[in-house]
């Protein structure tokens, strides 16, 4: 119980929730495990359960009216997603995959949404941090239509940084598990471009480029790089 508690304080969405919410919480959770490259549900599934990464890594898609993937967002230990059906139980609006074998806590809707109503405080904070999260969702996509690629994809590195989606290196710096194509529909540019600019990091001693991975050795330094 305890580690499941100190698991859904690190979650921003429950950062403002008392120590009682988040046992309340804990006693729900359901630990579910999925190996790599299964999918945790598909787009137009039921929305039954919301999940929070414990290990491992998951990835955010929906389908392209051709048939593609389009990525918006990798996720790492600590992000939670599907959080929407805790409050309108709607069909999930993406798919999510296990990009690595992955541990996940899963919280039912039915009882989370049981939890809001007998919690009048639970679901105002609740529904303030939802705020708050599509707030910066808003912006993000405000300033993406305006920047460059160079400023879109080193806003993205932030971000990725800033959520702890992240793990360490085995040098300094902090390691990114992405890869460029995932990166480049995420900053809305081509892959091409995001290796041109990932190959302009390097030089400038910011980043080190690997296979499936970005070591960002000096994070401070991508400031200078999004206007």
């Amino acid at each position: 119980m305890s580690e499941m508690v100190e698991l859904l304080r690190r979650v921003p969405l429950f950062s403002e929730l008392s120590e009682g919410d988040l046992e309340q919480i804990a006693r729900v959770a359901v630990p579910r495990s999925f190996p790599r490259q299964t999918r945790v549900f598909h787009e137009g599934d039921p929305g039954d359960a919301c999940y929070i990464v414990r290990s491992g890594g998951c990835r955010v898609t929906r389908e392209h009216p051709g048939g593609r993937a389009i990525t918006l967002a990798n996720l790492g230990p600590g992000a939670i997603f599907g959080e929407l059906a805790m409050l309108d139980g709607e069909a999930r609006s993406a798919s999510v995959e296990a990009t690595e074998d992955a541990e996940l806590l899963a919280l039912p809707a039915t009882d989370m949404r049981a939890l809001i109503r007998s919690q009048p405080a639970m679901a105002e904070k609740l529904v303030v941090a939802l705020t708050r999260r599509l707030r910066e969702a808003n912006e993000r996509i405000a300033r993406q239509s305006f920047q460059t690629v160079p400023s879109r994809v080193a806003g993205v590195l932030d971000q990725l940084l800033s959520e702890d989606r992240a793990t360490p290196a085995m040098r300094d710096g902090v390691t990114i598990r992405l890869r460029q194509a995932d990166l480049a529909q995420l900053a809305g540019t081509s892959r091409e471009s995001v290796s041109r600019f990932l190959a302009t990091l390097e030089r400038a001693g910011v980043v080190q480029v690997g296979r499936g991975r970005v070591t960002v050795l000096e994070p401070d330094r991508l400031g200078a790089y999004i206007f």
